[in-house]
């Protein structure tokens, strides 16, 4: 029989006289699918790239389905015909019936092998020859097609093939609509898939598994639970499947009630010992929030697998039981488990967490030595792990060396430089990640919106806003929490109401951000109105709360309002004071002049003082230059943290502004004996979307000479309405003149002088400073708004600063 005449005129037939040979002789460089050959009596021939998936026929008459070298199918076939699937449609009038019957046994046998090794485009192609040859799959290999469709998340050949089954009269067989239903399920479309449910007239449980399935993988647990109590109405008993695909639905439900009745049903219905069931519930109850029945769950299961340790891993890694993760992935291992990528991921984070550097190096030479390295998810949570244990450089050297980079991977380098305090860099990441056609989830923004507090940035910000309405995260509590949070921050606290009232839904961290916000801009009354009507619409307050509503107190000088607040954290809402707490309400009563009740109340707090509780008091006694106190205080801080070099600059300032200039040279002696530096001062300034930086006495700006000359004019013309340097400020005896110099080179005002010269006349200017503003750059700073006209707003780590015609919005009270 000459085969010729059924291929394709471009396809050479090399004959060959054994396997072997066909091998050798398979080099064919054909654009599409390879295709199936039988022999004649004596000959093999051989069709198709080497590389590709190739079927042969042997004499003997059996099929191997070969990949390189490792064999995955084998069938045997009683047949003499041939078939091949190439670009052209093949003629099949000189086949004989008989031979024809074999022909469509060959076909559907094909069709099902591509899909069961995973080769679901291929059974597609080939299924599209099949009908162009006028062959008609039989019911197995539809059901094979469907679920090549749902593996592919083809909806549009799904609904083909659902046209052709509807044609063939093969929709109510419930193996064809279970098939149905799941491929709609897992190409998203669960309205489809449930229209084929109900038009079912027969149901098995597979069926309503896929449904369950479906309702619960895609965020629909209430449906969820609503299919699985239909299906027993209907009489039909779920198995672990079932049990499997309803327990996710608790889990996204956060019930523990509907949790532990799920519980017991399994417990009353025999899956106490299957293992899939308890990882489920294991699962379950941690992503409740429950994690110790979790535990207790997965120490008396019988078996355990993988997955199992995999569950109690990152139940307790995403429950704050970072220890306990560690402790049970080291168990896993000596019980010989070997972790999988999953894992992984689910340890990566406890080990950030714990700041436990040496245990993710060690996880991290795990994952190199078993292959995970080219795990997009595990590079990932690497990335994450190393940022978060502050080893950026190692972060930013694995991003770079990722094969391949998902939105996920772009959210932890930004977020890594972010939460590190390299905005610039985190901003520059999320710049490129645009560039690279990677497009930010709301994750992304909630990561990239501090980089743009950090650096004052509004004008990013604001394009950030932008991207956030045209792509619809408007409706996103965290990314609206972001938005108020940064606008209050850069100094619109007027834009973040308005943001914070257009959102949809608010949580605490929502009412939180305003009320932190009002408190930095020293608007305490509104922060306290706010604060009663989140009371109002039923949000309990927790302890982010209180701090942000005695900073307001603290800001606004409303001390009877700051003590009545901090009783009620007790009594009302039964929150124990923390030191956070303590030390805002002695920085309330230090502000306020009370420094001996200040004073009382560190030595009699139930908690032990730490150096931000003593920190306030000391900031205190240099607002009202008490040195007996402030040598009390600083002593104590000295003890506690003999290397912060911030506690000996605060009593220094209290010394100088005494005059007392010996007592400043031993500060000065002990800093240098201990090699201690105090943080240079930094301010920023964000003009035409570009941020600059400027340091005490900076002299690399482009624009310095203009800056400096700018700093003498404004000099001179505030001098003439009274203006006098506070010289008592600079820690070095020195002459006058040279003390004026040294004031008039610090860094906000550097920047105040760069926005005058680079903005337009009557436009705010907006500056950002790393430290506390000092007296004497606060004073000069309302001459300087007098007498330039300009609004200049400055924000320092304790607040917010509008200045305006000669005045302060903080009324001298900072």
């Amino acid at each position: 029989m000459d085969l010729l005449p059924f291929f394709p005129s471009s396809v050479s037939l090399s004959p060959c006289s054994d396997e072997t040979s066909f091998h050798r002789y398979n080099t064919h460089p054909h654009p599409i699918l390879p295709l199936v050959l039988l022999t004649n009596t004596s000959h093999l021939y051989s069709y198709g790239p080497r590389q590709t998936p190739t079927f042969t026929v042997v004499a003997a008459a059996t099929v191997k389905h070969q990949q390189g070298n490792k064999v995955k199918k084998k069938r045997e076939f009683d047949a003499a015909g041939v078939t091949a699937y190439g670009n052209q449609n093949l003629s099949t009038q000189s086949i004989t019936h008989e031979h024809k019957q074999h022909n469509i046994l060959l076909w559907n046998n094909l069709i099902r092998d591509y899909v069961e090794n995973g080769l679901c485009l291929e059974a597609l192609r080939m299924y599209h020859q099949m009908q162009r040859a006028g062959i008609e799959p039989d019911r197995s290999v539809i059901i094979s097609l469907i679920n090549a469709c749902g593996s592919l998340s083809d909806l549009q050949a799904g609904r083909g093939i659902h046209q052709e089954i509807i044609a063939r009269g093969l929709e109510s067989d419930v193996y064809v609509g279970t098939a149905l239903a799941t491929m709609y399920v897992k190409c998203g479309s669960l309205e489809n898939a449930r229209q084929m449910f109900d038009r079912m007239p027969e149901r098995n449980v597979v069926s309503w598994n896929a449904m369950i399935a479906g309702y619960s993988q895609n965020g629909l647990p209430h449906e969820a639970l609503a299919v699985f109590s239909e299906m027993q109405v209907q009489g039909i008993k779920p198995n672990s499947i079932t049990m499997a695909s309803v327990l996710p639905a608790c889990a996204n439900l956060l019930g523990l009630e509907q949790s532990k009745q799920i519980h017991g049903y399994a417990l009353r219905n025999g899956f106490e010992s299957d293992v899939v069931v308890c990882t489920g519930l294991v699962d379950m109850y941690a992503k409740c929030g429950n994690v110790n029945i979790a535990c207790k769950l997965f120490k008396r299961m019988p078996k355990r697998n993988v997955v199992s340790w995999t569950a109690i891993i990152a139940g307790c890694s995403q429950n704050g039981q970072p220890q306990e993760a560690l402790a049970f992935f080291n168990e896993m291992q000596i019980h010989g488990l070997k972790p999988n990528s999953v894992t992984i991921v689910s340890v990566l984070p406890a080990c950030a967490n714990l700041l436990a550097l040496e245990q993710g190096k060690q996880i991290h030479s795990y994952v190199i030595r078993n292959g995970f390295q080219s795990d997009v998810i595990v590079d990932t949570g690497l990335v994450d792990m190393y940022a978060k244990c502050g080893g950026i450089n190692v972060a930013h050297t694995l991003f770079e060396r990722m094969h391949q980079r998902n939105v996920a991977s772009w959210n932890a380098i930004i977020a890594g430089y972010s939460q590190n305090g390299y905005p610039h860099e985190a901003l520059a990441f999320f710049n490129e990640m645009q560039i690279q056609g990677i497009k930010p989830n709301s994750i992304t923004l909630v990561s990239i919106l501090p980089a743009c507090v950090d650096l004052s940035a509004l004008g990013q910000g604001k394009q950030i806003h932008s991207y956030v309405i045209k792509n619809d995260f408007g409706s996103n509590v965290y990314v609206g929490t972001g938005l108020v949070d940064m606008y209050a921050k850069c100094g619109h606290i007027d834009i973040a109401r308005q943001v914070f009232n257009k959102m949809l839904n608010r949580n605490v961290v929502s009412w939180n951000a305003m009320i932190l916000g009002y408190g930095i801009h020293g608007h305490g009354e509104d922060a306290l109105v706010l604060f009663s009507q989140m009371q109002q619409e039923g949000t309990k307050p927790d302890r982010i709360t209180f701090i942000g509503v005695l900073n307001a107190c603290s800001h606004a000088g409303l001390v009877d309002a700051g003590w009545q607040y901090f009783e009620c954290m007790k009594s009302d809402y039964g929150l124990a004071p923390e030191l956070e707490h303590y030390a805002c309400l002695v920085d309330l009563l230090g502000r306020a002049g009370h420094l001996d009740e200040a004073h009382n109340l560190v030595k009699n707090m139930p908690l032990e003082p730490n150096v931000v509780v003593w920190g306030a008091l000391l900031g205190a006694c240099r607002i009202h230059c008490n040195i007996e106190l402030g040598e009390q205080v600083a002593k104590q801080l000295f003890e506690l943290e003999p290397n912060n070099a911030g506690c000996y600059v605060l009593l220094s300032n209290i010394y100088a502004e005494a005059g007392r200039w010996e007592d400043v040279a031993k500060l000065r002696t002990m800093m240098k004996e201990r090699e201690l530096k105090k943080p240079p001062g930094c301010s920023f300034i964000e003009v035409n979307r570009e941020v600059h930086t400027f340091l005490v006495r900076d002299r690399t700006h482009v624009q310095s000479e203009k800056i400096y000359a700018m700093l003498e004019t404004l000099y001179e013309q505030m001098e003439e309405i009274g203006y006098v340097p506070n010289t008592n400020l600079v820690l070095h005896d020195v002459e006058e003149e040279v003390k004026k110099n040294m004031l008039c080179s610090h860094s906000e005002k550097l920047a105040i002088a760069f926005g005058i010269i680079n903005t337009n006349p009557g436009t705010p200017i907006r500056i950002m400073k790393n430290l506390r503003v000092c007296s004497d750059c606060h004073n000069a700073t309302k001459f300087i708004s007098k007498t330039v006209g300009r609004e200049i707003i400055v924000r320092d780590t304790n607040r917010f600063h509008y200045f305006n015609n000669g005045f302060c919005s903080c009324g001298d009270y900072w």
